[in-house]
């Protein structure tokens, strides 16, 4: 019998999934280095849509004490959570300090500075001598000598940006905003698929927003 992979993918979402990565991974904070290692973890708690780096503790280059504030699993969640499907998943939007899986979080004490929640111990075995770190504590991430920015990039995730003629049209309260034959899709593993559509391509008129959105690749 066959399955979908998309199927196979998601399969675990509800427990820890961890992958090896051969990559020197280095975090910086106030012009330090505070963790290098070639032994780093990509690590998604359950639920997670991307990964964060676990490092062995030994590789960070600085304190980890008890948080004031120990994070223990399972709850935390605040707000709509986001959905895949009918099932519950945590994005780039939920907070670190969201965990959904035993353990202990974990302060950072480096570079003369403190570094609340910075850390996160699961209580998974597999994981035990390693630290979770919130890529967002750091000031730079690098994957060998490359800025990393956003987050983890995951291995097996995938974006293709094609050029197309497909006919889209798009229509509000029947109103047509914008019609194209000469899109761009974007085709982002486990995500729909976006059409990105010439400027004079589109009928309504579009004024700046302040949003500012982070890709890590």
């Amino acid at each position: 019998m066959s399955i979908e992979l998309r199927a196979l993918m998601t399969s675990g979402f509800d427990q820890f999934r961890i992958q090896p990565t051969a990559k020197r991974i280095r975090a910086v904070l106030d012009g330090e280095t505070v963790a290098d290692t070639t032994r780093a973890l990509l690590v998604w708690e359950p639920r997670r849509v991307v990964p964060s780096y676990a490092v062995p503790v030994d590789d960070v280059h600085g304190r980890l004490v008890p948080a004031g504030d120990p994070a223990a699993g399972g709850g935390g969640e605040t707000g709509p959570v986001p959905m895949l499907g009918d099932r519950p998943v945590l994005d780039p939007s939920i907070p670190f300090a969201v965990h959904t899986a035993e353990g202990q979080a974990v302060d950072l004490l480096a570079g003369g500075r403190t570094r609340p929640g910075a850390g996160f111990r699961a209580a998974d075995p597999d994981l035990a001598g390693y630290v979770i770190l919130d890529f967002g504590a750091f000031d730079a991430w690098y994957e060998e000598d490359e800025l990393n920015v956003a987050h983890p990039r995951d291995p097996f995730h995938r974006i293709d940006v094609l050029a197309s003629s497909r006919h889209v049209r798009l229509e509000l309260d029947g109103q047509v905003l914008a019609e194209s034959s000469r899109p761009m899709l974007l085709f982002e593993t486990m995500l729909p698929t976006r059409y990105y559509l010439p400027r004079e391509d589109v009928r309504a008129a579009l004024v700046p927003s302040p949003t500012r959105t982070y890709c890590a690749y």
